[in-house]
């Protein structure tokens, strides 16, 4: 997980503004922002610091600051991570007139984060000679919630989506193949003729749309075997927002109203979204990409897989306070989101088989490695302490149980004691008549339920019959039946003598004190006792405290070592789960791609037989070729040898009829001079048959 990095670029005073107090137009107001280089602040001059309008960033840059430190200090680290293959994003964020679109694009004389970056990118790609690069870039514009294109006139209401591919992208969008930055700098030219820009109170020339600059940014390396054939995509967005603005300063009326009202919605989105982000996880809930094509573009720049760098750009003036505050408020809760950049890598199936390997072989070594017999050690010491103890504490609960048992014996002996004491300092006639209770009742006072009958008969019995029942009256036979015939005189029977009190019920088992004792003397006995008991109470009961707090710390500490024994048993375990899936998914890619290359042996098989077939024929082929070649020899040797022979037919011809022409002229002139001779005529038309015979026989061989 990486931070957003953010920084504060407040940009120089403006000395005309829309307000004509002195603070709107540059003057001295009540309050004003001091510029650390880490913090900002908001002062009143005559109360100091305002409470709650302090914030800390990654940087904050004053009006002097330029654009090359600017971009010195958060985008170029990012432009050699997404050369590597990391997703990277920077954009501003501020009010409108606050020095966005300066920020971003520059001047001629300062130029901006995204021609530096431009030509940081290609500085980085040329010093990069292990690798191959495959550089593109688009230009689009977000006007009213409306995708365009900025480099086509006809790519209008573009759409976004989303697949596992690609991620999220905007399809229809044009993408150029550059070589150099003047090449990008051209497009951008045309970007902007194309970009919708409006006047308004607060800019001249203020921007109504958001722009995206996308360069994406394709690599592999030039020895594919020691790449793996790994081929890295990333994707670097430089984005100028437009910026947020109130109707009342603005002016803002008809188009320029509409307009303001979805950059303030997308801009209100997008605080939303950095609110949620900047959240904890538990009360996150919900994060609204989809509310806005801003949002949803950005998605991966805002807590996905991307490094991210934001400028929030704002106005020092005093009457721009309010902004400000929101500005440094976005910044702040911006500050705390996280992302979880990584370098994308597209791999092929035979790269992807040989890292696979190489992580089995590392999974195989961390499992049998010292890692898990380490992870065993600790649970195994855990279980020991914890064996130890509950040992412990099974043993002080038993000590403890003793305590209690004997406290209870010692309150139980020290309520006796005060009992009697209580008896004892009674009166001695209560004292007598409690003492005279505790003898041995007369046996003849017997109760009304009890009645004995004299025996009518005397003689003897030979056993004593079982009676057939019993009941609280005893008749005379039966009495007799019992008793074998002995008859007792109930007369004769006199009360049992008077028992003296034994000495248990007074003192302790241990001594046993004579009845005789003095009643002073054995109170203040019985006073030591209860004294000496209630001493060895309370230490029994300081014991039996000491003891449970001991206990309540020997439990606690149990219960902490048996949580940190069920968490490292989950960690464990989900480790040894997470591992063993890991493995069994890429045994499973294993197999697939073992398939995969049985299919692929048995079809290269197929072709080196297809392939030994075609070169069989090719030899053949070949030979024929040969014997062509050699008849094409003969013939146009026979060819040379006959346009030879026609050329010097053709020569001899020619001499022929120079000759038959020299002979006709010759011919001619005699017969003029004999043109009434007959035999010369004659002459002359033998003459003219073998000439006319001989231009046939020279046009049939031609």
């Amino acid at each position: 997980m990486e931070k957003i990095s953010v920084a504060v670029r407040f940009r120089p005073p403006n000395p005309v503004a829309a307000d004509p107090s002195p603070a709107g137009a540059g003057g001295v107001g009540d309050r004003e922002w001091r510029i650390d280089d880490t913090r900002v602040s908001l002062l009143h001059r005559v109360a100091g610091p305002v409470p709650g309008a302090s914030f800390a960033f990654d940087h904050v840059f004053d009006g002097a600051a330029t654009n090359e430190r600017i971009y010195g200090a958060l985008v170029r680290e990012l432009i050699g991570a997404v050369v590597g293959g990391f997703n990277g994003t920077a954009f501003a964020y501020g009010q409108t007139s606050s020095g966005k679109t300066f920020t971003m694009n520059g001047s001629n004389a300062d130029p901006g984060i995204i021609p530096r970056a431009v030509r940081d990118v290609f500085d980085t790609v040329r010093q990069a000679d292990d690798r191959e690069f495959l550089i593109r870039v688009s230009y689009m514009e977000i006007y009213n919630e409306e995708i365009n294109d900025l480099l086509t006139i006809e790519g209008q209401k573009l759409r976004i989506h989303e697949s596992l591919e690609r991620g999220v992208y905007v399809a229809g969008l044009r993408e150029e193949i550059v070589n150099s930055a003047e090449q990008v700098f051209e497009l951008l030219q045309l970007g902007e003729a194309n970009r919708h820009f409006g006047e308004t109170n607060m800019n001249v020339r203020s921007s109504r749309s958001h722009t995206i600059f996308r360069m994406v940014i394709e690599s592999s390396g030039k020895d594919q075997t020691d790449c793996g054939d790994a081929i890295r995509v990333s994707v670097l967005n430089l984005v100028d927002l437009a910026g947020s603005e109130r109707i009342l300063k603005t002016g803002a009326e008809g188009v320029r109203l509409n307009e303001g009202k979805y950059i303030n919605k997308s801009l209100m989105i997008l605080g939303n979204v950095i609110k949620k982000l900047s959240e904890n996880g538990k009360q996150r809930g919900h994060i609204p990409y989809r509310d806005s094509k801003l949002t949803r573009i950005l998605q991966p720049a805002l807590g996905g897989n991307a490094k991210t760098s934001i400028i929030c750009t704002a106005a020092p003036e005093e009457i721009h306070i309010e902004e400000t505050r929101g500005t440094l408020q976005f910044a702040s809760r911006a500050k705390c989101i996280s992302n979880c950049a990584q370098v994308n890598e597209i791999l092929t199936d035979a790269a992807l088989l040989k890292r696979q390997k190489l992580e089995i072989e590392e999974l195989r070594k961390k499992l049998q490695g010292s890692h898990s017999e380490g992870l065993e050690q600790v649970v195994l010491k855990l279980r020991n302490d914890m064996h130890k103890s509950e040992l412990e504490r099974d043993r002080l609960a038993m000590e403890l149980e003793d305590e209690r048992k004997l406290r209870m014996t010692l309150e139980q002996h020290l309520t006796e004691q005060q009992k009697k004491l209580e008896a004892i300092s009674s009166d001695h006639v209560t004292d007598s008549i409690q003492l005279d209770a505790l003898k041995t009742p007369d046996s003849k006072s017997v109760p009304d339920g009890f009645v004995a009958c004299r025996s009518r008969y005397s003689q003897d019995v030979e056993f004593s019959p079982m009676p057939e029942d019993l009941d609280n009256i005893a008749h005379e036979d039966l009495w007799t039946r019992l008793n074998k015939g002995c008859v007792t005189d109930l007369d004769m029977l006199e009360m049992t003598p008077g028992l003296k009190r034994e000495a248990s019920f007074l003192q302790d088992t241990t001594s046993a004190v004579p009845l005789d004792e003095p009643t002073d003397t054995r109170c203040q006995r019985l006073e030591k006792e209860c004294i000496s008991d209630r001493q060895k109470l309370e230490e029994s009961k300081a014991r039996c405290s000491t003891l449970e707090k001991e206990c309540d710390v020997l439990r606690d500490e149990n219960l902490s070592l048996q949580q940190e024994l069920s968490e490292s048993k989950r960690e464990a375990d989900s480790l040894l789960a997470e591992k063993q899936a890991q493995l069994d998914d890429l045994r499973a890619k294993c197999a697939a791609l073992e398939k995969d290359l049985y299919t692929t042996r048995q079809e290269a098989h197929r072709l080196a037989t297809e392939k030994q077939e075609l070169a069989g024929e090719l030899g053949t082929e070949r030979q024929k070729l040969d014997e062509l070649k050699q008849d094409i020899r003969v013939i146009s040797r026979g060819f040379l040898q006959r346009e030879g022979q026609l050329t010097s037919l053709y020569t001899k011809s020619k001499a022929i009829l120079e000759n038959c022409k020299t002979s006709q002229i010759m011919i001619m002139s005699l017969c003029v001079g004999s043109l009434l001779c007959e035999k010369v005529q004659w002459n002359i038309g033998r003459l003219r048959l073998p000439l006319v015979f001989c231009e046939l026989q020279i046009l049939y061989d031609l």
